[in-house]
């Protein structure tokens, strides 16, 4: 027995077929756990590997993890199945499979001595490691996987390959350990790669990026916070060797599916939302993706260009984290401007969240954007109505920059514009749109946010009754909520009939009162809200649906939807509440189907539907305040003004934008027709009934407008190629809604259905 043993793990001829050779000779020299160890390590390795690794290879590397689970103490504490996962494997990505283990156990012991848990250890051998090998960032490396020796070999590697040799060092040491990264930034500024570590819980480190002050802080911090789960391009991965469906996306091999990933993007995020204290951002100059760092003067301004801050980039490429830090409040936005010899160039600053993050940009990619501005500027100082729409420096196609510039200014021009226009209506709390005049009652509740207050326009009851009737409802309304922070609207219909909420004035009303307070009282667009009571539910029902794109939530408390469509409500959150003994108008009957009819679209259409449902037992028409739980419900919310797919069913009362679809003002809209709209990727796939012109309103914030765009109606492709930025975008959707945070900076229209 011992000579079989012996042969099967001093065999070097590859593995092939001989699986259960390799799976005996574990279990006679390790027991049970070993035999299941090297099951689950052959049941999930790439299938390259089977064909080329030898027996004594794996066998090496099973025994050097044996030896560490029992040599180490935090390794005996990790469960079985993080061990298997985590510890055992031999690789990380699609690197060389080269013996790592001996070296590496044998410098680990020596390096983690003193360390009395995982998260110590780790720290350790970041700290240290790295100097031992004389391993450290540099862009000159031959390829991004490369491993352990490769990278010894020359003394240079990216992210990606110091990840790999910090993630075989912790492994080395019975350290769980993965690799973790993102394929793309979501400013689309690259790809990141760092590592993390188990003990107890999953924590994270840059490779070669030690922090005396402990796990789980780095640069990329607030960039991570920003990525986004259900983009893969812009989501985070963990690695894995058990495979469950998911592939880490490899960007140096797009096509390679071999390394199991885990979408690990909603914890980064939920660590960003509770990042206390100041925003710290650090700004690196290349000159080419890829390339060498270049020293410049560095400001910071805000959106008014008023400085923020100065400093100097650096050069070199020994340490990637050395850069200028600027310490900013959360929330901050402008401009950064790069000045290299005699030239200045600049870059837009999106709004920066708590933490660390990073700025990398490159500088042939800077414009000279100052003379689009000064070009804009000089459009904007001509008397609004002698500005021509058809100016050449509406139609410049602009940089992602220059249209964030451009943005900038015309938002601050619209703005003034409406402050000037409607200070009055704002006072007096009136105003009149065509033959109809609505007023309302104001209460503000909390102190301001960042980003700005919240907005809730709740509509009373009443409907086909005396003025008095209707008077009394509305009065009633405006003292019928309160909220723990916002600016509670109680309009007053400017109709006593019995659709007093939906007839096809109030659509355009409610956007003049939104922009109202976004302009004058600066609102936070993405935080407005739409609620209301009997006649008002009724209101909710019909308007919701058909102007979902302008709320972050609707609640309908003991509304009648009549023969409103739920199919709008695909990204607005929608709270239904009724009196279960509410039986006018089968009012509690109705709702419950409904409710039921939002389980089903919510079970169809994965994310989507978002809704919540209360009937309550034994009440009738009034629900005795009961219904205010709606509100911290839909605080909960914040509007996503890009939603990646769209569901447009039209009402009796026609709308010609709904998101980031519009249609021309003379199209011919039939009777409650529907299109589906979703992106992926560069790919926009439109279905339904799309009448015959249909036009896209594009933003970087739904995809890439640097690479050309994919557009099918219908399963007939109708368009390919880019779409170019432009202000006379920007400007039409200011003008349409005064809202920033949904302008398009391109448009793109096309033929629709023949």
């Amino acid at each position: 027995m011992r000579w079989l043993i012996a042969v099967l793990w001093l065999s070097a001829t590859a593995l092939g077929g001989a699986t259960d050779d390799f799976l005996v000779a574990a279990k006679a020299k390790h027991g049970e756990f070993g035999e299941r160890a090297a099951r689950f390590l052959v049941d999930n390795m790439p299938p390259g590997d089977r064909d080329n690794l030898s027996l004594e290879f794996l066998s090496q590397n099973l025994d050097l993890a044996l030896q560490a689970r029992e040599e180490f103490p935090w390794a005996a504490k990790v469960p079985e199945e993080i061990f298997l996962n985590d510890v055992l494997p031999y690789a990380v990505f699609d690197e060389s499979r080269d013996p790592w283990r001996e070296e590496l156990h044998q410098l680990g012991r020596e390096l983690v001595q003193g360390a009395n848990t995982a998260s110590e250890a780790a720290q350790a051998l970041n700290r240290q490691l790295f100097k031992r090998i004389n391993v450290h960032y540099n862009t000159g490396r031959k390829r991004p996987n490369q491993s352990l020796k490769e990278s010894q070999a020359i003394g240079m590697a990216t992210c990606t390959g110091l990840s790999i040799i910090l993630v075989e060092a912790c492994r080395a040491v019975g350290i769980p350990a993965r690799a973790v990264g993102t394929p793309m930034w979501t400013n689309n500024r690259g790809n990141h790669t760092w590592v993390e570590v188990w003990d107890g819980d999953w924590h994270f480190t840059g490779a070669d990026e030690y922090d005396a002050n402990g796990l789980d802080r780095g640069w990329f911090v607030g960039d991570a916070a920003k990525a986004k789960a259900d983009v893969p391009r812009y989501a985070i991965y963990a690695t894995s060797w058990k495979h469950e469906g998911l592939s880490f996306p490899m960007v140096w091999a797009r096509r390679n599916q071999g390394v199991a990933g885990v979408n690990v993007t909603a914890r980064y995020a939920a660590a960003s939302a509770s990042e206390a204290g100041p925003a710290r951002l650090g700004v690196r100059l290349w000159d080419r993706r890829n390339g060498e760092r270049l020293v410049a003067t560095v400001r910071i301004m805000d959106r008014e260009f008023h400085p923020l801050g100065t400093g100097e980039t650096k050069a070199g490429t020994a340490d990637l984290n050395d850069m200028p830090r600027f310490e900013l409040k959360p929330g901050s936005q402008g401009w950064l401007r790069f000045t290299l010899g005699e030239e200045t160039r600049e870059m837009a600053l999106e709004p920066v969240t708590g933490g660390d993050a990073t700025i990398d940009a490159l500088w042939p990619d800077l414009r000279k954007a100052a003379a689009v501005r000064a070009g804009l500027q000089a459009w904007l100082d001509q008397a609004t109505e002698q500005r021509p729409k058809d100016s050449p420096v509406l139609q410049l196609p602009l940089s992602r920059d220059e249209a964030a510039q451009a943005l900038s200014v015309l938002t601050a021009d619209r703005m003034a514009q409406l402050q000037t226009a409607r200070k009055d209506e704002l006072t007096a709390r009136v105003f009149t749109l065509g033959d109809k005049t609505m007023k309302w009652t104001e209460t503000v509740f909390g102190d301001t946010p960042e980003g700005g207050h919240s907005l809730w326009i709740s509509m009373h009851g009443g409907g086909n009754a005396p003025a008095r009737v209707n008077d009394r409802q509305w009065q009633n309304q405006g003292r019928l909520y309160e909220l723990e922070e916002g600016i509670y609207l109680a309009p007053r219909a400017p109709t006593d009939t019995w659709n007093l909420w939906h007839e096809a004035h109030i659509d355009p009303m409610f956007q003049h009162l939104i922009d109202t307070y976004v302009a004058l009282r600066g609102v936070n667009p993405n935080r407005v809200y739409l609620l209301g009571y009997s006649a008002g539910g009724d209101g909710v029902w019909q308007l919701a649906p058909r102007m979902a794109d302008r709320f972050a939530a609707a609640a309908m408390m003991a509304g009648h939807p009549n023969e409103a469509s739920l199919l709008g409500l695909r990204n607005l959150p929608f709270a239904l509440f009724v009196g279960g003994n509410d039986a006018a108008y089968n009012r509690n009957r109705v709702v419950a189907e409904r409710a039921a009819q939002l389980d089903q679209l919510a079970q169809d259409d994965p994310g989507g539907y978002v809704h919540f449902f209360r009937s309550y037992e034994g009440l009738p028409h009034w629900m005795n305040g009961k219904d205010a739980e709606a509100l911290p419900w839909m605080a909960g919310f914040e509007r996503n003004p890009w939603p990646r797919k769209i569901v447009w069913q039209q009402d009796d009362v026609v709308h010609h934008r709904f998101y980031w679809l519009e249609l021309p003002e003379d199209a011919v809209i039939g009777d409650r027709p529907r299109i589906v709209a979703q992106v992926e990727a560069q790919s926009i796939e439109v279905e339904g009934a799309v009448p015959a012109s249909i036009c896209l309103r594009l933003s970087d914030r739904l995809l890439d407008l640097d690479v050309p765009v994919t557009v099918r109606i219908n399963g007939r492709e109708a368009f390919r190629g880019r779409v170019p930025r432009r202000a006379a975008a920007i400007e039409s959707s200011l003008t349409e809604r005064a809202d920033p945070t949904s302008a398009a900076t391109a448009f793109l229209c096309l033929p629709g259905n023949p």
